[in-house]
């Protein structure tokens, strides 16, 4: 099997994966997963749709991973892991999907209006 590449993002993240036959190894950004991500709840997060195909240790994954927060990084590569997995097995799809690991949130922050301190607070407001 040849290198599969695919894209996830989420908020401002955008993760770039690229899979290959080997025994469980995922490096982001030339770094281990539990040193780019320390949390284990990331890392759990990051590894859902492995462990839903029951492939942990099948697959090697190097990953390219730039913009956003560590929370919207981790669903990003979550997101570009299953969309890899399905370009490997289109079979899998429908278990993956049912797990929502197939859906790219769509929710992204909302610009900031003129005349306001954010987005919807206003600034405030004096009658006299």
């Amino acid at each position: 099997m040849e290198q599969i590449n695919a894209v996830g993002r989420r908020k401002a993240a955008i993760a770039r994966v690229f899979v290959s036959e080997g025994k469980g190894e995922i490096v982001i950004n030339k770094r281990a997963l539990e040193n780019y991500f320390p949390s284990s709840i990331l890392q759990y997060i990051v590894k859902q749709p492995l462990a839903k195909l029951d492939v942990l240790e099948k697959y090697d994954i190097k990953v390219n991973l730039v913009g956003g927060g560590y929370k919207g990084q981790a669903e990003a590569l979550r997101l570009a892991i299953a969309r890899a997995l399905v370009k490997i097995n289109p079979e899998d799809k429908a278990a993956l999907r049912a797990e929502g690991f197939m859906t790219r949130d769509p929710r992204v922050v909302e610009r900031k209006k003129p005349g306001q301190p954010k987005a919807r607070k206003k600034f405030q407001f004096s009658k006299r």
